[in-house]
């Protein structure tokens, strides 16, 4: 038991072997004593209290996908029976109830252990603006650990609990993931209440899960999916579910200039050999200018929007300014100096650059970027507080202000042995889709889990079949992966399922006008038919009503026979427009046709 790795299917393994939940915490309990690092966390639960939770599951329970999990909770985030600090001690407040994403991991089977350290008030990036002993990084502890959610990233790092929560506003969970080899995942704004939640932005908050692999953090983020309809921001985003990535990413990564490591070479070929591990995977990699995406950064901190932080604890900093850090109050009091004119010039700017970056989501999967350009020293940080910090958010600040969703994986280590890491960014509600492709990187780069001796478990075997609640669609032209049309899918949360051909009884046409250029399949019953490759993807009841409400004549929709004896639906041709059209069989399928267009 005590050598055991934490991550989810480790812990799986060992209660079916007669492991107990009551063993498990007393391990954690006797592995935080011999971290002998202070500066994690910031309170816990007794020994006594938290093996009460282990008790109270009874038991095993695999309705319970959590069951038995120890967990830690940033501490701006409310757990019942400890106090709520967000790091600044005359802030603390004693909460009456576990906020809203807590309770629904107790609920799952989770088991808290304690609070963990945090940047004062969730405002920095490098972990070290706190009262208390700094969180030492996993890793170095001359390297930061990453900020706000410090403690919390080095408590899953160094195994002392199988995942942990932290919040993301601007890169505070993605930057300390990175730094640590850790999986950070930031969903989708609303997607997980925030009541209970000290906010930090209040539009742009997210709650954030740190942990071993890509399955264990979107276990945790499915817990916690659900709409809180006592929180203003939640909103109905289905978490979905991971699949087998689909065979053609499309990937976006920054261009030469936009590819920022402060003149580290270590960095920029860390960076590099990711982008091999994704070409490996099956990726078609296009680079893209990022200025717009800098810009808006910029928004964050250099303009209005940090009077969200000063009105998250204005009656606070109004009467006891002296309570907060220095940095701290620097920061969020510079708030007075903008104009609620220019909030609203802000607004127009961020909405002008929105709008300039949603061609890019059309023609890509996701975006692909470093987590954080460099380490950064704690001496560094001690001569400029402000410099490194910033630095750190480069590739982070604008992920909410354009409402993504984001995951940060860890990438090989880099040559001196330090964690590197890469994020996957993609629009709102593409959750499970960036799961599904940084589970496989994660895979690809073989590092080991966290700062910890254990190797990465085994993938688990993705279903190929829709979930209950989901329709198969099976599709053959512009929707494919990697084609034109496949963001009509992707846009609605569809996820890949299976390659698979027809039975031997279709005809593929290229159908007349475009572009873009259609197919049209046709089941005949001559014996001049052929097994036409087709892709199988899966979709929400109210994401297939949608999409098929778009589907323009001679196209419908109707039941595909497939090889493999599943019957999809999938897309129909009538028989009246094929006349004329030619006949492209001979090929397979359309993406056959489609490259010997090209050649």
């Amino acid at each position: 038991m005590s050598d055991i790795s934490l991550d989810l299917k480790s812990l799986q393994t060992a209660y079916a072997a007669g492991a107990s939940p009551a063993g498990v915490v007393k391990n954690v309990f006797a592995r935080i004593a011999a971290a002998g690092d202070p500066g994690i966390f910031l309170s816990l639960l007794s020994e006594a209290e938290a093996l009460k939770y282990a008790e109270a599951l009874g038991a095993y329970d695999p309705s319970k996908p959590l069951w038995g999990a120890p967990f830690a909770v940033k501490d701006n985030i409310d757990l019942a029976g400890l106090p709520t600090t967000a790091a600044c001690p005359e802030f603390a407040y004693a909460p009456g109830e576990h906020a809203f994403a807590v309770g629904r991991l107790i609920d799952a089977g989770a088991i808290p252990i304690g609070k963990t350290n945090l940047d004062q008030f969730a405002t920095g990036l490098a972990g070290l603006r706190t009262p208390h002993p700094a969180p030492r990084n996993a890793f170095d502890p001359a390297i930061v650990p990453g900020g706000s959610s410090s403690g919390s990233a080095v408590a899953v790092a160094r195994g002392l609990v199988s995942f942990a929560l932290g919040t993301d506003t601007a890169g505070s969970c993605r930057v300390p993931a990175g730094l640590n080899n850790l999986v950070g995942l930031k969903p989708t704004l609303g997607a997980i209440s925030t009541r209970g939640v000290v906010p930090a932005c209040r539009t742009l908050d997210c709650v954030s899960i740190f942990a071993l692999t890509v399955d264990d953090a979107f276990e945790a983020f499915r817990a916690m999916a659900a709409h809180d309809p006592l929180d203003a921001y939640s909103k109905r985003s289905p978490a979905g579910s991971i699949s087998a990535p689909s065979p053609v990413w499309r990937i976006a990564v920054p261009d030469a200039k936009g590819r920022i490591f402060g003149g580290e070479a270590e960095s920029e070929s860390a960076f590099m050999r990711a982008l091999d591990d994704v070409r490996a995977c099956g990726a078609a990699i296009t680079e893209i200018d990022m200025t717009p995406f800098f810009e808006t950064a910029r928004l964050l901190y250099e303009g209005p929007y940090v009077a969200e932080r000063y009105q998250a604890i204005r009656a606070f900093i109004e009467a006891k300014p002296e309570a907060l850090l220095p940095v701290t109050l620097g920061i969020i009091a510079s708030a007075g100096k903008f104009s609620a004119a220019d909030t609203f010039a802000a607004q127009y700017r961020l909405k002008a650059l929105a709008r300039k970056t949603e061609a890019i989501w059309n023609a890509i999967d996701a975006l692909l970027v470093p987590t954080y350009p460099r380490p950064r020293g704690v001496a560094e940080l001690a001569a400029d507080p402000i410099g490194p910090n910033s630095e750190l958010g480069t590739y982070t600040n604008f992920v909410n202000l354009l409402d993504l969703c984001a995951l940060a994986v860890p990438g090989r280590l880099r040559g001196d042995g330090f964690p590197s890491g890469i994020t996957l960014i993609a629009p709102a509600g593409c959750d499970a889709r960036l799961a599904s492709l940084g589970a496989a990187l994660h895979a690809r780069c073989g590092a080991k889990l966290g700062a910890t001796a254990h190797p990465q478990p085994p993938l688990p075997a993705r279903a190929e079949a829709a979930a209950p609640g989901e329709i198969e669609l099976a599709v053959v032209g512009a929707h494919l992966s990697g084609m034109a049309l496949n963001a009509e899918l992707t846009s609605r949360g569809a996820r890949f399922l299976r390659a698979a051909k027809t039975t031997a009884d279709y005809c593929l046409f290229a159908l007349p006008g475009g572009p873009p250029r259609r197919p049209g399949l046709l089941r005949i019953a001559d014996g001049r038919g052929h097994a036409i490759e087709t892709e199988v993807w899966a979709l929400t009841a109210e994401a297939f009503g949608s999409f098929v409400a778009g589907v323009p004549a001679p196209l419908g929709i109707g039941t595909a026979r497939l090889a493999d004896g599943t019957r999809p639906k999938g897309f129909i041709v009538e028989s009246e427009a094929v006349t004329g059209a030619e006949d492209i069989s001979k090929w397979g399928g359309w993406r056959a046709y489609m490259k010997s267009l090209a050649t």
